[in-house]
């Protein structure tokens, strides 16, 4: 995604293309920018969120996706990169070239169970599979070597709460809402797959059930095409479901949607997507999407107060960042000119892969503390002399408080961890490395961490 065509945005409704090509200034939503991202599924864990998506591929026109990705946060605008946690491959059974639809992960007991629809051969339609690991980033495996939901039309987006008294329920369906009671082992259910009989009158796709306050939600993609979010209420976890509202009216510019809402350190998301990343690189709509967030506020009645389109600006961060501790170098709130890729091997995670001269990855809200760093480290890989990592302050074009100068380590392959000293970073200020250097890659960074 890269040499992206200047155009402005305006409140995420409309853009005009300028024509050139050039740097463009990112803001902050979507909140991934390394991959084309869908159907985000949040999880709280730990006082950690943990965001899993779909991913379009690169070339998608159509829908082509083979697997599922895993971001986490623990301030809502830094996110860190897990990269694949399942695939298709996770499903030998499945149709292996496409389908890695909608997921959603949920804890239970200490164990962490994926529901994902997909096709099987010699089937047009879709069924509901689970994966089973021991933590949120996997490894995930199939747990049953077989559907959990067996193929019939429109079985996709599974969303799973599990409510107060211990009863877990899947719920799934285009253009349909059904639903089965799952067991506590969560990969098998009891009794029949049931049909609402009555659904919310705009609801399409991609249901996400939760429960707040005593109230049962189920918010879901609403009225294609193009796809909004709108909710409805229950006092029952099984329904009937009244339609209540729209969280956020449909756009022009975005077929789709899919809501994941959480609440988080005493507030309110929810996840969606648009197309924005796909419009920054061409004219023609193709079906690769960006995951986004706006802050969710309810009413006294529970009600849920509409939305704008999704903005440039994100949210607020909560709380500060930590740049004392080793930071994954795939940690980003904003980039240019950089990509994630798999560390291979049997470590997980992503590093990172600087692939133009003048990159940058912005962190927000980093915390340098009244006594200041002294130092910095980073993990890095360069074929050659030359290429440099400059940290400055507040935007790509600020003070600078150091210099790393990156020594060829012989090979991209072959980490080394270098240094430099740092003067005047104290306080709170968005920090932006900025990557300068010949050679495609300019180099490759693991991880980094300030010194005091």
């Amino acid at each position: 995604m890269k040499n992206l065509r200047v155009r402005k945005w305006i409140s995420g409704a409309a853009f005009i293309a300028v024509g050139a090509l050039a740097t463009i200034c990112f803001a902050d939503n979507p909140v991934v920018q390394t991959s084309f991202t869908a159907d985000p599924a949040p999880m709280v864990y730990s006082n950690t969120v943990y965001l899993y998506t779909s991913h379009d591929e690169n070339d998608a026109r159509n829908f082509h996706m083979l697997d599922w990705k895993c971001y986490s946060t623990t301030d809502m605008v830094n996110w860190t990169d897990h990269g694949v946690i399942a695939s298709l491959a996770t499903f030998p059974w499945a149709v292996q070239s496409n389908d890695a639809w909608a997921p959603q992960v949920v804890e239970r007991d200490g164990k962490f169970y994926l529901y994902v629809p997909i096709s099987v051969p010699g089937w047009p339609k879709n069924v509901i599979a689970v994966a089973v690991a021991d933590n949120p980033l996997g490894p995930f495996k199939d747990a049953l070597g077989h559907p959990l939901v067996n193929k019939s039309t429109g079985y996709i987006d599974p969303t799973v709460f599990i409510d107060d008294d211990g009863q877990a329920y899947l719920y799934f369906g285009n253009p349909n809402i059904w639903y089965v009671k799952l067991n506590k082992d969560m990969i098998s259910y009891s009794g029949d797959v049931v049909k609402e009989d009555v659904k919310p009158r705009n609801y399409q796709e991609g249901p996400w059930f939760y429960k707040r306050n005593g109230h049962y939600y189920l918010a879901y993609a609403s009225t294609c095409c193009p796809e909004g979010i709108g909710y409805g209420m229950s006092d029952s976890p099984t329904g009937p479901w009244q339609f209540t509202g729209q969280i956020m009216d449909g756009n022009g510019l975005s077929s789709g949607n899919h809501p994941g809402i959480i609440d988080y350190k005493g507030k309110s998301y929810v996840f969606g997507f648009n197309y924005r990343l796909n419009w920054e690189e061409t004219d023609v709509h193709r079906e690769r999407r960006s995951v986004c967030v706006a802050e969710l506020t309810y009413n006294a009645d529970g009600t849920i107060p509409k939305l704008p389109w999704w903005n440039d600006a994100g949210v607020v961060q909560v709380g500060t960042f930590n740049p004392y501790v080793q930071v994954d170098a795939a940690t980003i709130c904003y980039e240019k000119g950089v990509e994630t890729l798999p560390r291979g091997g049997n470590q997980q995670g992503e590093y990172v892969n600087v692939t133009e001269n003048g990159a940058y990855i912005k962190i927000k809200g980093v915390d340098f503390g009244d006594k200041g760093a002294t130092n910095f480290l980073a993990s890095v890989t360069a074929a050659t002399d030359g290429a440099t990592v400059t940290m400055r302050l507040d935007s790509e074009v600020g003070f600078a408080i150091g210099t790393l100068k990156v020594k060829s380590t012989g090979a991209l392959d072959k980490w080394e961890t270098q240094s430099c000293k740092i003067t005047s970073a104290r306080g709170v200020h968005d920090l932006y490395l900025k990557f300068f250097g010949n050679g495609t890659p300019l180099m490759n960074v693991d991880w980094w961490k300030f010194e005091q």
